[in-house]
């Protein structure tokens, strides 16, 4: 289980729901990503994201890079 506050490296698909992006993760399962930027040309590509787990499969996101 991943501690509040641990810092995040996943690669994953990157997917827009009603409620904002999530990241599909290569380890299976999803994150819920909360984001300061929109990554629009990121959408159902494979990316790499860097940040924070808050808790709830919630990850406060730094970066959204190309995989």
């Amino acid at each position: 289980m991943t501690q509040s506050g641990a810092g995040v490296d996943e690669t994953g698909r990157l997917v827009r729901d009603a409620a904002g992006f999530l990241l599909r993760r290569d380890l299976g399962g999803t994150y819920r990503l909360v984001l300061l930027r929109v990554p629009v040309d990121l959408v159902e590509k494979r990316v790499r994201v860097q940040g924070f787990y808050m808790g709830d499969d919630i990850v406060e996101a730094d970066g959204v890079a190309p995989a």
